[in-house]
C-alpha cells in the first residue's frame, strides 16, 4: 500500500514577514520598527526645538518687560523733577521774584531788610508793573501795638477776607525790623493815585499819637535815603499820604509839621554823610 505525502497548500491570507523574501531576510530591507524609531526620534527633537523657542521668547519677553518698566520708571523720575523744578520756580517768583536791590551798588550800604513778597492776587498785590519811580511815600499803619510780620500777614490775608484792597512794599517795625512785601517792580495798594509812580512805606505805631518808636524812626530814615539814592530821586520827592489825598497819616508827621521837617532833614543828612549829595 503506497503512503503519499500530503502536501501543505500555503493560506491564501498569510503573508511574509516583512523585510523578508516567502519568509527569508533581504539584507537592507527596512523594517517597521527601525522606521518607527527614526519617526519617534524627530518628533522629540521637534519638540525639544519647540520647547527651547518658547523658552527663549518668554525670556526676551520677559527681558523687554524689564526694558519698558525701566523706561517708564526713569520717564516718571524725569517727570516729577521737572514738574518739582517748575513749581519751584514758581513758587521762588511769586515769594522772591522782582527783589531787584543789590547788597552794595550804591554808596549807602542796603539796610537789613527781610524779603517776604505777598501772594500774587487782586486784593494786595495785583502784580500791575511800576513803570517808574517818582517819589516815596510815608505811612504809618492806624494799628498801635502791632508789629511788621503781623501788618505783612494782615496784607497776605486780604486775598481771602476780600474785606479791602491794601498793601505796601516795606513795613517797618517796633524794634526796626523791616520786612518787603512787594517787589519795587510792581505797585502796591497804599497812595491811591500815586499808587501807579511811588514806593510805599508803612511805620508801625506803639500807640494812638502815631509816634514812631526809636528804632522805627532810624530803620525809615535809612530806608528812605536808601530809596532815594536807588531811584535817582531827591528829598523833595519824599511825601506823606497826607500829601496825596489829606489824609491824617501818618498821623504823628500830619499832627506836628515840624517833626516830619525834622524826618526830610534827617534823610537829606543821611544822604550827605554817604556823599550822595
Amino acid at each position: 500500500m503506497s503512503t503519499q505525502k500530503k502536501q501543505t497548500t500555503p493560506k491564501p491570507n498569510s503573508r511574509p514577514a516583512s523585510g523578508s523574501v516567502h519568509g527569508k531576510s533581504v539584507p537592507g530591507a527596512r523594517t517597521s520598527k527601525g522606521t518607527d524609531s527614526r519617526r519617534s526620534t524627530h518628533k522629540s527633537t521637534q519638540a525639544v526645538c519647540r520647547r527651547t523657542k518658547r523658552k527663549q521668547q518668554r525670556r526676551e519677553q520677559i527681558i523687554l518687560r524689564i526694558l519698558l518698566s525701566f523706561l517708564v520708571l526713569v520717564f516718571m523720575m524725569i517727570s516729577f523733577r521737572l514738574f518739582g523744578r517748575l513749581t519751584k520756580d514758581k513758587n521762588d517768583s511769586g515769594r522772591s521774584g522782582g527783589q531787584e536791590f543789590g547788597e552794595d551798588e550804591g554808596k549807602i550800604p542796603r539796610p537789613p531788610l527781610d524779603v517776604d513778597l505777598l501772594t500774587v492776587n487782586e486784593y494786595s498785590r495785583p502784580g500791575i508793573a511800576l513803570k517808574q519811580v517818582k517819589g516815596i511815600v510815608i505811612h504809618y499803619t492806624a494799628n498801635p501795638g502791632t508789629g511788621a510780620a503781623a501788618n505783612r500777614n494782615y496784607f497776605e490775608g486780604l486775598k481771602d477776607s476780600h474785606v479791602t484792597k491794601a498793601s505796601s512794599h516795606f513795613v517797618i517795625g517796633l524794634r526796626g525790623e523791616i520786612i518787603q512785601c512787594i517787589p519795587s517792580s510792581e505797585i502796591s495798594y497804599a497812595s491811591n493815585e500815586r499808587n501807579k509812580d511811588t514806593i510805599s512805606i508803612e511805620c508801625c505805631i506803639r500807640d494812638e499819637s502815631g509816634r514812631f518808636e526809636k528804632a522805627t524812626y532810624d530803620s525809615a530814615v535809612h530806608l528812605t535815603a536808601w530809596l532815594v539814592e536807588h531811584f535817582g530821586l531827591e528829598t523833595e520827592d519824599v511825601i506823606r499820604h497826607y500829601d496825596v489825598t489829606g489824609k491824617a497819616c501818618p498821623k504823628y508827621f500830619v499832627d506836628f509839621p515840624s517833626a516830619w521837617e525834622q524826618f526830610l532833614a534827617d534823610v537829606q543828612a543821611y544822604l550827605v554823610s554817604y556823599g550822595v549829595f
